[in-house]
């Protein structure tokens, strides 16, 4: 039974809590279950009526464990080369030498994720671009979703945890600009919960939290062509930018080689592992082409091969180019890729028989909130995790199977110091009452300015860029 204090009433305008998670994927899950078991109140909120609309249930190829041959010096390597050199090392040795052992803890002993083995219960480890070994576990190409549900079934039965679903943040809490006392506008910048709109009522409730942790997810959904869900706008961004904390790196976006490609319907993300496992990449004039761009061929990083493919499509003006594993037997492409296969299919692919079109999308927000190695922000009592922080991990492109590592880590990590706060207090000010607008709302002016975003971030924010056109998108988002 949940504690009744954190029940919402019709009338109910205001909740406290002593843990306010914005975000309900790996990241935010591991924070809460962590903060839940060590006896703190939990109130896990998302956006979406639906707790696996998360980029974290899109997540297909898998999670970085180790190889058979590995070691953490070889893992930290392969991060550092495909973050092109710009990444933080201290982040990537954390997440390098603790990774495994998190794996092993959360994922294995406590959630008991059913991860792909062969008969004698060996895991089938799989290569993807940029790896030196194989190290990848995964749970045939929907690795992610099978992690989500795990993580949700934890988190809905908790009983120190109260989920919320349909709920978006809109604003955070902070002695800079919500208190009613204007004597607290001169304290260090705290955060103390956040206005959140219910979806369903239509009104606004007063989260009043001890700790507050970001885990939104990041900016692809800004982008025309994307594979995130359709709630990673950047909310928690700019709630913590209008907040005044730490921003970085936002211009390192990450751009995944390979999304399907049809003329009438969404994007969708074709594994890397496909790659990983032999796929080649090929243009409009049957030519493999990747090995004049890189020595890995195929498995470049994925800023290489996105760059790669926007090359081909320019030279041959064309809009895709194609993703070919047909030489595979068909029967173990269904088995390995039956999520792939099942989606090709509805798309009118037959990925077994014949090459697949594939456009470059956007994938990953490499930048975001400045976090340090227990997921604090610049900001006292607000921590984040996740797609939505800077870690320093990725650098300016991320290695392949690093996200969902990366949330469970600084999940894990955020987790274990909110229950190092735990028993400390302090008065959390009183509020201004949110002030509601009655200004009528146009559709079609809505409509037509995300359009504009949406075009405007992909043709001159995308993955090739220049001066001129960064201006251009700089010029016409200020507008």
């Amino acid at each position: 039974m949940k504690p009744k204090w954190i029940i919402l009433s019709l009338m109910q305008t205001e909740i406290a809590t002593d843990v306010l998670v914005i975000g309900c994927g790996i990241a935010g899950c591991t924070a809460a279950l962590k903060a839940a078991d060590a006896g703190m109140n939990v109130s896990l909120i998302t956006s979406s009526s639906d707790v696996e609309n998360c980029n974290t249930s899109k997540a297909q190829g898998g999670i970085i464990y180790k190889g058979e041959t590995d070691s953490p010096e070889s893992l930290i390597q392969d991060i550092w080369q495909a973050g092109c050199q710009k990444g933080y090392m201290p982040s990537i040795q954390l997440l390098a030498q603790t990774g495994p052992s998190l794996v092993d803890e959360i994922l294995f002993n406590r959630l008991k994720i059913p991860f792909d083995s062969d008969s004698s219960g060996k895991l089938d480890l799989t290569e993807e671009a940029a790896h030196a070994v194989p190290r990848i576990i995964h749970v045939a190409d929907s690795t992610g979703r099978e992690i989500g549900i795990h993580f949700h079934k934890a988190v809905s039965s908790h009983p120190n945890i109260h989920l919320y679903t349909g709920f978006t943040a809109i604003d955070l809490l902070t002695t800079g600009h919500s208190a009613t006392d204007s004597q607290n506008v001169y304290k260090p910048q705290t955060c103390f919960g956040a206005y959140v709109f219910d979806i369903q009522e239509k009104k606004v409730i007063t989260f009043l939290a001890k700790e507050t942790v970001l885990a939104t997810g990041g900016v692809g959904a800004l982008y025309l062509h994307n594979t995130n869900s359709d709630i990673s706008r950047g909310d928690g961004i700019a709630m913590a930018h209008r907040a005044g904390a730490r921003i970085i790196n936002m211009e390192y976006i990450q751009f995944h080689p390979t999304g399907l490609y049809h003329p009438f319907k969404p994007r969708c993300l074709l594994s890397e592992s496909l790659r990983g496992e032999g796929a080649v990449l090929i243009n409009h004039l049957g030519e493999p082409f990747m090995n004049e761009y890189h020595p890995l061929g195929n498995l470049a990083p994925r800023d290489v091969v996105s760059r790669a493919i926007d090359d081909q499509m320019t030279k041959l003006q064309k809009q895709f180019v194609y993703l070919d594993i047909s030489h595979k037997d068909p029967d173990w492409i269904r088995l390995r890729f039956p999520y792939i296969t099942k989606i090709c299919e509805e798309y009118g692919y037959d990925i077994t028989s014949k090459p697949v079109p594939v456009v470059p999308v956007a994938h990953y927000t490499c930048g975001g909130i400045w976090v340090d190695h227990k997921g604090s922000t610049s900001i006292h009592h607000l921590s984040a995790v996740g797609e939505v922080t800077c870690t320093g991990v990725h650098g300016a492109n991320r290695l392949a199977s690093t996200s969902l590592l990366e949330g469970l880590v600084w999940g894990a990590f955020c987790g274990e110091n909110l229950i190092a706060r735990k028993n400390k207090s302090y008065d959390i000010p009183k509020v201004f009452p949110w002030q509601y607008e009655n200004e009528p709302v146009d559709m079609a002016l809505i409509r037509q300015d995300w359009q504009t975003i949406k075009h405007t971030m992909w043709n001159y924010v995308g993955p090739t860029r220049s001066y001129k056109r960064l201006q251009r998108a700089y010029t016409i988002l200020r507008n």
